[in-house]
């Protein structure tokens, strides 16, 4: 039998945007949008297996950034750099998403972007 070797807890930082010029070409829709998140929120839901219990893969953050125009408030690299995620206690391996903090300087965001907060 060989070995098996896994990682007791991950945690993955992803980042996206959505085109609002491409949106507009392919009629993606402010419905199409909200069925991204919840997408999202639920990808893993139904995705167990031995490997993966239930449970035991999920999104646990989901912070949108609404631009009031189609240009941009700001550029996307701006405002991603705005979030962090630290792990607090470097001396111990995490084990949990409460091992790490998810933090969002607010007050670097500039006018014109709408912050909203899911999961």
């Amino acid at each position: 039998m060989g070995r098996k070797f896994t990682v007791p807890y991950g945690l993955y930082l992803a980042k996206g945007f959505v085109n609002p010029f491409l949106a507009e070409q392919t009629g993606f829709s402010d419905e199409d949008l909200e069925l991204l998140f919840t997408a999202l929120e639920n990808a893993f839901q139904f995705d167990q297996s031995a490997a993966r219990p239930a449970g035991s893969m999920n999104a646990r953050k989901l912070i949108i950034f609404k631009h009031d125009s189609k240009l941009g408030s700001a550029p996307s690299h701006k405002l991603f750099e705005r979030v962090t995620v630290d792990r607090p206690d470097k001396t111990n391996p995490p084990r949990a998403f409460s091992d790490y903090t998810v933090t969002l300087d607010r007050e670097a965001i500039p006018d014109g972007i709408e912050i909203i907060e899911r999961l």
